[in-house]
């Protein structure tokens, strides 16, 4: 019989490319990740590895068996969760991947609740960028991912991820205060000139943005590049730059800026994806619904400045 953790292990050669990448995210060496690999081929009896350049590529009979794996695994993963299901408490550990400002937003009231209405699940978190974390929770890094996406930017589909919607948030336009030097600025057009703050090339909002100030027809100054939207804040707030801002960046403390509203008031989805095979584990269940609360009693912030019709 085939060993179940070798066949993973092909798999994860598959997903992550090199024996370095595999063993880092197993917690292996290099080394074990190879011999373990060595051991699986003798025990099916045909060659699963060849080797191109520094690198090695899987043969055809190991993709047949990393689509078998894949099987397995969603077996055993549905297996776990109808046997968690049958209990009477709800427990265990939930990973969760989230992007900034839901995890400034939705995490503490979130994390609160579920340490007062289910204190036997252990909420861990990381803060990954959505389509990374999307990849990682196909992957099985994680069990649950809170992802965004932009008007008119699809986030990645992955067969295996379902997809619950979570809530929505307006996208603004982010002007210093008065007495800043940016009084004559109540447009994206009007800021063709202006300094503009956004998050690195790749992620859906930098593309996001670009596109509306392209629409507006220029091509905008990105002379600050950042992904923590704090950072994003405070430039705007000292006069140093404009910017998009979706609303729940401001959960939970004061609007230091003026916020526009767009013309066509775009919004951004904000959404769960978890594994459909471990979506029905009692503890991810329960998750998802305090973050459904946690969301629900988000205030969104009022414009400090009468709303314009923005060019875009």
């Amino acid at each position: 019989m085939l060993d179940l953790r070798r066949l993973r292990l092909l798999r994860e050669l598959k997903l992550r490319g090199t024996l370095a990448e595999v063993a880092a995210a197993l917690s292996y060496s290099p080394s074990s990740v190879s011999q373990q690999l060595a051991l699986l081929e003798k025990e099916v009896g045909v060659e699963l590895l060849r080797k191109t350049g520094r690198r090695v590529v899987l043969t055809p009979q190991a993709e047949v068996l990393v689509a078998h794996t894949a099987e397995l695994l969603e077996t055993l993963e549905r297996a776990e969760a109808d046997l968690a299901a049958s209990l009477t408490t709800v427990s265990g550990t939930v990973r969760v991947a989230v992007f900034q400002s839901a995890a400034l937003a939705l995490m503490p009231d979130a994390l609160t609740a579920m340490t007062r209405d289910y204190p036997d699940v252990r909420i861990e978190m990381v803060q990954r960028e959505p389509e990374k974390a999307l990849y990682e929770t196909f992957a099985r890094d994680f069990d649950l991912v809170i992802a965004e996406q932009y008007p008119g930017h699809a986030a990645p589909r992955h067969p295996e991820l379902d997809h619950l919607p979570l809530t929505e948030d307006s996208i603004r336009f982010a002007v210093p205060g008065a007495g800043m030097g940016h009084e004559g600025i109540s447009t994206i057009a009007e800021a063709a000139e202006a300094a503009w703050v956004m998050e690195p090339r790749g992620a859906a909002s930098r593309h996001w943005a670009e596109q509306a100030c392209r629409r507006a027809g220029f091509e905008p100054d990105v002379r600050y590049e950042t992904a923590d939207l704090q950072a994003q804040i405070r430039l705007i707030e000292s006069g140093n730059a404009v910017a998009l801002m979706p609303d729940l960046v401001w959960t939970g403390r004061s609007v230091p800026v003026q916020l526009l509203e767009l013309d066509d008031s775009p919004r951004r989805s904000i959404f769960t994806s978890a594994r459909r095979a471990g979506a029905r584990r009692p503890a991810v269940l329960a998750f998802r619904e305090v973050l459904g609360r946690a969301a629900a009693g988000v205030r969104r912030p009022l414009p400090r400045h009468p709303p314009s019709l923005i060019q875009q």
